[in-house]
C-alpha cells in the first residue's frame, strides 16, 4: 500500500513544483486567493508524504521544508516568477500542518487497530 501513496505524493510533488516554476500563464487559479492556494497545495503534499513516509515523519518534515526553500530561490530564475518569503512560510507551515494531520491520522488508525484486536 505504501508504494501507490509514495508514487502519487512525488507525482503531487512534481505537479505542485510544475505550478510554480513553470509559465505563470499555466497555473491553476482558484477563489482562495494566493495564500490559499499555496495552504491548500502545500497542505495535501504533507499529507500525502506523511501517509507514504510513516516511518521517517521528522525527516521528512525537514526535507519538505528545505525543498519548498529550494522551489522558492529557483523563481529566481524562473521568468514571471516572484520568490517571496511570505510564501517559503505559508507553504511550510502548511507542510508541516499536513505532515501532523497525516500522523494523527496514523495514530487513530493505529489506536483503533489496538482497540479492535483487543
Amino acid at each position: 500500500m505504501t508504494m501507490p501513496l509514495r508514487i502519487f505524493a512525488w507525482l503531487l510533488a512534481a505537479a505542485v513544483a510544475f505550478a510554480t516554476l513553470g509559465p505563470p500563464g499555466l497555473r491553476p487559479h482558484s477563489d482562495l486567493g494566493q495564500n490559499g492556494e499555496h495552504a491548500l497545495a502545500f497542505v495535501l503534499i504533507g499529507l500525502a508524504f506523511g501517509l507514504a513516509y510513516t516511518q521517517r515523519r521528522l525527516l521528512t518534515a525537514a526535507a519538505a521544508v528545505v525543498m519548498i526553500g529550494l522551489i522558492e530561490v529557483l523563481q529566481f530564475w524562473a521568468p514571471g516568477r516572484h520568490a517571496r518569503w511570505s510564501d517559503f512560510v505559508v507553504d511550510a507551515l502548511a507542510a508541516c500542518v499536513g505532515l501532523a494531520a497525516a500522523a494523527a491520522l496514523d495514530w487513530a488508525i493505529q489506536r483503533s487497530r489496538t482497540q479492535t484486536s483487543q
